[in-house]
């Protein structure tokens, strides 16, 4: 009977979770057609390369407090006001430093059109958006994901409508311009995000020495976080470093279309993540075994996502202008990146609900340095090409690191349960 509850649960969350990724990135599908007709493929290749480098630190801001929010209070909600308080310290303080930081240093790393709007895309993706990220994982400590849903959607929904009114009025805009109202509209979103929280919630309370007992264990998650944003932003950052800017619209615009089919698999992965946090506290076996089951589940789903991908990438410039023709090439070698995803996300996440994310966090390092190497090697010759095979390089790579890590820790486990047996 419990059986069947945890299943039925799961199931539900899950579905919720779907409709709020299937939504949201419905609204950033829309949103990057009508970015790329407002601002056209080199603009929009600057956007891209500004928005890549603040990606890759994004994550600090909060210092993992997110994380650290799940696994202490999916089991107890008591805990709630705490660390809620905790990550909104430590994300104000935290993101005015990166933001300063980025300012300085894009002009030594970008181009100097995406060095130009950083400031702007910083204040709305390193403070607002992390801000708004929080909210949704308190809803989702709670397993309450109808709401957490909704605050996901509030991003791409304030920046798809602020989108689509300058292209009704302005017809055409800079890169500067948009950022700045991207800007504007993520801090509505954050705003709306963090009256949500309060209302259904509570208010913050805050406690400088958990913020200390913690901070060590939330690093290594916002490093592995931050690994992430690395492997996936990196080819983005040295294609405006090398002066590409209309190669990375082309090859941005399809990236963002292949994160649009990895939304099954994220839903997947958001619905399960406190589910594997309670069962790890009872031990690795349930853990372990309903991890496998999501993985079979996620591998389904993601090739079904790269088969339609590779049939619909012909639409591409039909929708998003003539100028965005080689995108249909960059989308049919990037389609089967969600398969790969399926593996390293899913297997990454069992391994940090098991306490072993310093394992997980080797294995993205490594995913980095790959992909860094390959980037330099390939990029300048190949362009967008070079961009499009270290991606799946790495990708691939990291799929076979965590599986491996994984398969590691059960069989270790197994056998250290056999002698306790014995």
């Amino acid at each position: 009977m419990l059986r069947h509850l945890l299943k039925s649960t799961l199931a539900k969350n899950a579905g919720w979770m779907l409709v709020g990724q299937l939504s949201t990135y419905g609204l950033k599908v829309l949103y990057f057609i009508v970015i790329a007709r407002l601002l056209g493929v080199v603009d929009y290749g600057i956007v891209v390369g500004a928005f890549a480098l603040v990606m890759l630190v994004a994550q600090y801001s909060r210092l993992g407090m997110g994380t650290v929010l799940m696994r202490y209070v999916s089991g107890s909600h008591s805990r709630f006001a705490t660390y809620w308080g905790n990550i909104l310290m430590v994300t104000i303080v935290a993101s005015g430093i990166l933001i300063l930081l980025l300012r300085l240093a894009a002009y030594h790393i970008l181009d100097p059109a995406s060095a130009g709007i950083v400031l702007a895309t910083a204040v709305g993706s390193v403070l607002c958006e992390q801000l708004t990220t929080s909210a949704t994982q308190a809803f989702q400590a709670h397993q309450s994901m109808r709401m957490a849903s909704t605050l996901g959607q509030l991003i791409p929904m304030f920046r798809t409508f602020t989108a689509i009114g300058m292209l009704l009025v302005l017809h055409h805009t800079t890169a500067k311009v948009w950022t700045v109202a991207s800007m504007i509209a993520s801090l509505g979103a954050a705003v709306v995000a963090l009256i949500a929280v309060t209302v259904k919630l509570g208010w913050p309370r805050f406690s400088p020495h958990l913020v200390l007992k913690h901070v060590g264990e939330g690093v290594e998650y916002s490093f592995a976080a931050s690994t992430v944003n690395a492997y996936n932003d990196l080819d983005k950052t040295m294609l405006s470093h090398y002066g590409m800017s209309a190669a990375n619209g082309i090859y941005g615009l399809a990236y963002r279309i292949v994160d649009v089919g990895s939304v099954p698999l994220a839903a997947i992965q958001l619905a399960a993540e406190p589910r594997l946090f309670q069962l790890a506290e009872s031990g690795s076996d349930a853990t372990i075994r309903l991890g496998r089951r999501l993985l079979r589940h996620g591998v389904l789903v993601s090739a079904a996502a790269a088969l339609g991908m590779f049939i619909i990438a012909p639409l591409i410039p039909l929708l998003t202008g003539k100028g965005y023709g080689d995108a249909i090439s960059a989308l049919r070698w990037l389609c089967i990146i969600p398969i790969f995803r399926s593996v390293h996300q899913i297997t990454g996440t069992v391994l940090t609900s098991l306490g072993l994310q310093r394992y997980r966090t080797v294995t993205q390092v490594a995913a980095v340095v790959l992909n860094f190497g390959l980037n330099v090697w390939l990029i300048p010759e190949f362009g967008w090409h070079g961009a499009a095979w270290s991606s799946l390089a790495t990708d691939g790579a990291l799929g076979i690191m965590n599986w491996c890590v994984l398969e590691r820790h059960t069989k270790l486990h197994t056998m250290k349960m056999a002698e306790s047996v014995v």
